[in-house]
Order: C-alpha cells, then sequence, then structure tokens
C-alpha cells in the first residue's frame, strides 16, 4: 500500500536539491524575506501567520540540507568517517564506470569549496534562526575548524582513502597495494 504524500512531504522533498541554482535563489529570497530582522515582518498584503509560515519553512529547509551534511559540522573524527565512506562509495562507482571521472583528482579542493560555499554559509544561518538554541554555535565552529583542518591535512588523507579503498577491495578488483606513496593512476 502506497502512502499518500502530503502538500508538505511533496514540497520539501522537491527542495531539498543543493545542486540546484534556481532553487538556492528562490530558498535565497525567502530567507531574506523570512530573516530580514529578528521581528517578524508582515508586508501589508499578508497576515502574521503567513509571515510565521515563512520563518518556520526556511527553518525547516535548513534543518532538511543541514541533515544531509551533518557530518560536516561535527567533530573531526565523525567528519573524516563519513567523508571516507563517501569517497569509498563514489570511487567505486568510478572504477565501475558508473561515475565519468575520477572523485581523488579533485576531493581536496572540491571539500574546501564545499566548506566554503555551502556547509559555512548553512551553518551561520542555522546560528542566526537560533533554531538549536545555545548549541547554535556549535555547528558552526566544528564547520569552521573542519574546513581548516581539512586544508592542512586534506591531502593526506585522500592518499589514506585510496589505501583503505585498496586493502578493502583490492582482492576482488585486482588491484595492487601501491608501497609508497599513491599514485591516482594505480587503479586504471
Amino acid at each position: 500500500m502506497a502512502i499518500p504524500l502530503t502538500r508538505f512531504s511533496r514540497y520539501f522533498l522537491s527542495r531539498n536539491s543543493i545542486m540546484d541554482k534556481e532553487l538556492g535563489a528562490a530558498r535565497k529570497a525567502r530567507r531574506n524575506k523570512a530573516f530580514s530582522t529578528t521581528e517578524v515582518e508582515v508586508a501589508p498584503d499578508e497576515d502574521e501567520e503567513v509571515a510565521i509560515n515563512r520563518k518556520a519553512t526556511i527553518v525547516i529547509e535548513h534543518l532538511i540540507q543541514a541533515s544531509d551534511i551533518s557530518h560536516t559540522m561535527q567533530h573531526w573524527n565523525v567528519y573524516i568517517k563519513w567523508n571516507e565512506n563517501l569517497f569509498q562509495e563514489m570511487y567505486l562507482a568510478y572504477l565501475q564506470g558508473r561515475l565519468a571521472n575520477d572523485p581523488s583528482k579533485g576531493w581536496v579542493q572540491g571539500e574546501i569549496g564545499f566548506f566554503d560555499f555551502y556547509i559555512i554559509p548553512l551553518a551561520k544561518k542555522l546560528f542566526t534562526c537560533g533554531v538549536f538554541g545555545v548549541s547554535s554555535d556549535e555547528f558552526l565552529n566544528y564547520a569552521m575548524i573542519n574546513r581548516k583542518e581539512w586544508e592542512q591535512k586534506g591531502e593526506a588523507k585522500v592518499e589514506e582513502y585510496l589505501m583503505n579503498f585498496a586493502n578493502r577491495y583490492g582482492n576482488e578488483l585486482g588491484l595492487k597495494l601501491p608501497e609508497k606513496k599513491i599514485e591516482h593512476e594505480l587503479w586504471v
């Protein structure tokens, strides 16, 4: 038996893409309208309930976005665990021909860009919404610390990810374990 989607669930399922630029621009405009001041602003042609609902909708959108990448706003060990899991999944897809580009080639810079243009701005939005109360700054602080640490350790972590990948999948994929620094072309 299929569960019918409510208007609420259809709305949020259709708005959780972080890659959609048009959706991002619309989200930004709604956020600016909802959070232009600390007080709920009511336009002349709307009632207060509409303004409150707009603000609540933006907060829920931020929470949905954050839930997808919450590991980036937690302790370094949590971030690295889930970052490596994603890397392993994408690298396997690449080797199996399901992903066109080798993720190891741009992983370090990609993460830095992701922190700068998505994670840290989202953590700041969560902070300004105050949705997590006194813990709000914790997510922003962890995001900034993880970004800095990734900048320092990212290259070594990707090499470690590749070594771990070879140890995990080497036999079944016929990969040779590298003796020293990993050359990314080793697998192809």
